[in-house]
């Protein structure tokens, strides 16, 4: 990675943090042994007020005919310590997959390619072509939301029978981090305000609609946001660091599709779109405006946004988690009749340390169904709704996304009677961040946890960020 000797030297602990995890762990029927290893993103270097938001092709990734159980990342810095988000805000990361054809030679991970060598693998999901493809992908919450996916069930890749003849499986890494160091306006800087980054066209060229007021058209790669003058403060050497748990794929796996629904898709599938705005389905981002006194005498000052979707194919719940940035309080996605297929609520931090960011989401609840207790059926209407707080407070570019995964069967009757539930809870060292809760009360306790929350929330709002 690094060519001289004085400048390997700082990179000697990211090196042996970057190696395989060598451990095992009894994981399904039939003596299964979950493998796990860490890699680190390429080198991006950040200074106060600055932007890396990049795509990164063949990076490192397990090989083989596996199955995924689980995929956690974290910003760090070039001796290994985790960066909290008061100085470097994690926007998002995104992992995708894709064909690439074997008589191509890359030479950096940073290449530009012709359409037609690669072919993109692209989730399940519904939104238009090109948008939110991604197979993993989080933001600020990465550290404590659960990604874990239970016994039997895993993400299958690297299946020979689904590899184009001529191509090979690759894997694209998107980070987009926004250094806040010095920020003139920290929560403005990572809700990517125009005016703060002063950016009126887009990264190719094109003026931005004068009603957008700021989002991911204005923070792009290399943009610089505003800082306080005569702040000093000095570039560093950042990684996504990543973990991969997976174990070796076999017929006793049941495989498991990844939908991503977002809360702005209109509906819209225009030919040939790929791109993101209020022509297309998924826009991806929305703007939300501060309540008035009358608002708050409605609806307590909270946003609420809804859509419609239709499920396209039929299967069993197996995780669900959503996606939201600061502000939010909650998002749920219901099914036939208004029954809830799953409720994920933010955590909020309380202190400085990375991982507990006062001001920032830093997890998000996770859904575990029982086994066959939540089914979805092809063509079947679900509303998503997405909440936000909006107390005295503008907020642009917020995302409200939800991500599933589904079966379309579920492990036999004897499975299910020994079949736990995980739930997330906090854990320090270990990215297996799950515990096993007995079946009996636990569905009246979420019931009243995911009430209170959203009570709360809509009556709180959530803390400030730290200055």
């Amino acid at each position: 990675m690094v060519h001289c000797f004085r400048a390997c030297l700082p990179l000697f602990a990211i090196l042996i943090l970057a190696s395989n995890l060598s451990y095992t762990r009894a994981s399904m029927k039939g003596g299964h042994k979950i493998k796990s290893a860490t890699f680190l993103s390429p080198k991006f270097v950040l200074g106060p007020g600055s932007v890396e938001n990049r795509f990164y092709r063949n990076v490192d990734f397990p090989k083989g005919h596996i199955g995924i159980k689980s995929f956690n990342a974290e910003v760090i810095d070039d001796t290994g310590n985790p960066v909290p988000l008061h100085e470097t805000y994690l926007h998002h990361w995104l992992v995708s997959r894709y064909y690439q054809r074997l008589d191509v030679v890359e030479t950096n991970h940073e290449q530009k390619f012709k359409e037609s060598d690669r072919i993109s693998a692209r989730n399940s999901g519904i939104c238009q072509k090109g948008i939110l493809n991604q197979y993993f992908g989080l933001g600020s919450e990465t550290r404590k939301t659960a990604t874990h996916i239970p016994d039997p069930y895993a993400i299958e890749i690297g299946n020979p029978a689904e590899i184009p003849v001529g191509y090979e499986e690759r894997w694209l890494l998107n980070v987009h981090a926004i250094d806040t160091r010095g920020a003139e306006d920290r929560l403005g800087c990572t809700e990517c305000r125009c005016d703060l980054y002063n950016i009126t066209v887009s990264e190719w060229g094109h003026p931005l609609r004068p009603d957008y007021k700021g989002g991911l058209l204005c923070c792009y790669d290399h943009t610089q946001c505003k800082v306080k003058q005569g702040f000093q403060g000095t570039r560093r050497s950042l990684y996504l660091r990543y973990t991969v748990e997976w174990v070796e794929w076999d017929s006793d796996i049941i495989p498991v599709k990844i939908f991503i629904f977002d809360v702005t898709d209109t509906g819209k599938r225009l030919n040939g779109s790929t791109g993101f705005g209020p022509e297309n389905g998924c826009q991806v981002e929305y703007e939300i405006k501060s309540c008035s006194s009358t608002d708050t005498a409605v609806n307590g000052c909270v946003d609420v946004k809804r859509t419609n979707l239709t499920m396209t194919t039929t299967g069993y719940l197996i995780y669900g988690v959503a996606h939201q940035h600061t502000g939010g309080i909650g998002s749920t996605l219901y099914g036939k009749d208004g029954r809830v297929i799953c409720a994920s609520l933010p955590t909020y931090g309380e202190g400085k340390e990375a991982g507990n960011e006062a001001g920032y989401i830093v997890g998000m609840s996770t859904c575990y169904p029982e086994p066959g207790s939540i089914q979805i059926t092809a063509g079947e209407k679900l509303v998503l709704e997405s909440n936000y707080s909006r107390d005295h407070q503008n907020h642009t570019g917020v995302m409200g996304l939800f991500y599933i995964l589904v079966a379309d069967r579920t492990p036999n009757p004897t499975s299910l009677l020994q079949a736990p539930i995980h739930m997330h809870v906090n854990t320090k060292g270990s990215t297996y961040a799950v515990a096993i809760i007995a079946l009996f009360g636990m569905a009246i306790a979420v019931a009243v946890s995911v009430h209170s929350r959203l009570k709360k929330g809509k009556e709180e709002g959530y803390q400030p960020m730290l200055a």
